[in-house]
């Protein structure tokens, strides 16, 4: 089974059709979505995850109709329909069926769907400054994982990949560093960690807290900095925090070669043993 589906009380494996030209959804975009993880077993954070789908709901104007502890509850029973050994992403959504120009939010809807969808791998990847930028709070649903802000960060992945790298690292619109297009961004300057700080036009991801809470128990300093792009290219090393790859070494930045650094590998160590701890399957 590559996927599974929660829809209207019930399981399906089969992809259902949820919307039409007709609907808020299909032509304003009044959609959100959560990611979480389960890997072999393990789902860290998922309550988190749930807690911020009804969030980023309200942040839209939607009204969800389901609790964000019956969300958790549906993932885990979601997760066990699959191997032991699957490795998952789980997608909470909520959507707008009706509205002209504003969603009604009495039509919200949710579907959970769920699928096979491996870790990246170990090899690391590269990364440039992209000339496309995160949008200020007041431009765009920064305060939700709105569906609508993606194509913007397809738009940078596809022009990095155009010219050779992986990803691509976003700016604010005051030249400060936001992340990269699909994941937190952090870097290490002389052993101490540094993530952008956080002024409302990225997420300040969930993993991301997580693995700076994990380095400042362990003895490493890591705060939020107001960055530019000097500091990336003056870094010691530089990693992605995200749901979907978890912590995930840039091994090049622009024309300069980056090692998969102590710090980095001790944030990944300890991610993943502190996930061993979040056990559903």
């Amino acid at each position: 089974m590559a996927a599974t589906f929660w829809l209207d009380g019930h399981w399906t494996d089969e992809a259902p059709r949820l919307t039409g030209p007709a609907d808020h959804s299909f032509w304003q975009s009044s959609v959100i979505f959560d990611g979480a993880r389960a890997i072999a077993g393990l789902a860290p954070d998922l309550d988190l995850h749930c807690r911020r789908a009804i969030a980023s709901a309200h942040a839209m104007a939607l009204k969800p109709g389901i609790a964000a502890e019956e969300i958790e509850r549906l993932a885990i029973e979601g997760i066990r329909r699959f191997p032991r050994d699957a490795v998952l992403y789980i997608k909470p959504v909520f959507y707008a069926a009706g509205g002209m120009i504003s969603a009604d939010s009495a039509t919200t809807a949710f579907v959970l769907h769920i699928f096979e969808a491996p870790l990246p791998g170990a090899g690391g990847f590269s990364a440039t400054l992209s000339p496309l930028r995160r949008p200020a709070p007041e431009m765009a649903p920064t305060d939700a994982k709105a569906a609508c802000l993606y194509p913007n960060s397809d738009r940078a992945t596809r022009e990095a990949n155009g010219r050779g790298f992986d990803h691509a690292v976003m700016r604010d619109p005051w030249d400060n560093i936001a992340e990269f297009a699909f994941a937190n961004l952090m870097l290490v300057k002389g052993g101490r960690v540094l993530t952008p700080a956080a002024n409302g036009t990225f997420l300040a991801g969930i993993t991301r807290r997580r693995v700076m809470a994990l380095l400042n128990e362990a003895g490493t300093e890591a705060v939020e900095a107001k960055l530019t792009a000097q500091d990336l290219h003056d870094a010691d090393e530089i990693f992605s925090c995200g749901n979907y790859g978890k912590v995930v070494a840039c091994t090049r930045f622009e024309d300069r070669q980056l090692n998969a650094g102590p710090v980095f590998t001790e944030a990944r160590r300890r991610y993943f043993a502190w996930a061993e701890g979040s056990r559903v399957n």
